[in-house]
């Protein structure tokens, strides 16, 4: 178990807590990572890139001109894919580009993410983030406490009123514990977990 400090919204220390070593403390394999990350972007392409074909394009019917007596390169339709107008010869079809991998992979990468925020310092823990409305005013002035230009919060579930305070702030994002991934936890260079959402943390990455 490592210990790490407890600090309040004034980025003050209040408390000290171990943390799992089996959650924080992982060696990082970065081919892991990439992969789970390149799986993760995958799955969120849309797919719905589409083109014609010489077969769906319209007109096409009438041989534009005689085969032979006008020197010109015969032609039998204005569809064909080397005409202006014409089809696109293999060009994108809607499609599913998503894919999966062993869930034990995609739990030991969030480990291992969440253990390389660690190793770099880069994790704060904060014993709570209460807001008793939606003010994203007051959500930018707690994260200049911590001078954090960006930042991954990972709440508790039910914490309506700090998500909503921070969805229109530029450079912060919160994650409820069932929502946490790896894409996002490597794209913010701060990780900022309320205290309340480590024990969750721990049951759903260490089943």
């Amino acid at each position: 178990m490592s210990v790490c400090d407890v600090v309040n919204t004034s980025a003050e220390k209040v408390a000290e807590i171990e943390v799992n070593d089996n959650l924080f403390g992982v060696e990082v394999d970065t081919g892991i990572l990439h992969e789970v990350v390149c799986m993760q972007r995958a799955n969120r392409r849309r797919g719905t890139a589409s083109t014609k074909t010489r077969g769906e394009v319209r007109g096409g019917g009438a041989k534009p001109w005689r085969q032979k007596g006008t020197g010109r390169a015969r032609a039998g339709t204005n569809n064909s894919p080397i005409w202006r107008g014409g089809g696109t010869t293999f060009g994108p079809k809607p499609r599913d580009y998503s894919y999966s991998m062993p869930k034990k992979v995609r739990r030991l990468a969030l480990r291992m993410a969440l253990s390389a925020r660690m190793s770099e310092g880069n994790v704060v823990i904060l014993d709570q983030f209460a807001m008793d409305a939606p003010k994203t005013k007051d959500f930018v002035n707690v994260m200049k406490n911590f001078d954090f230009d960006q930042c991954l919060i990972v709440t508790e579930e039910g914490a309506g009123n700090l998500q909503l305070s921070a969805r229109n702030a530029v450079g912060y994002k919160t994650l409820p514990v069932a929502g946490l991934n790896v894409y996002d936890i490597l794209k913010y260079p701060k990780l900022m977990v309320i205290q309340s959402s480590l024990e969750q943390l721990e049951t759903r990455l260490m089943v």
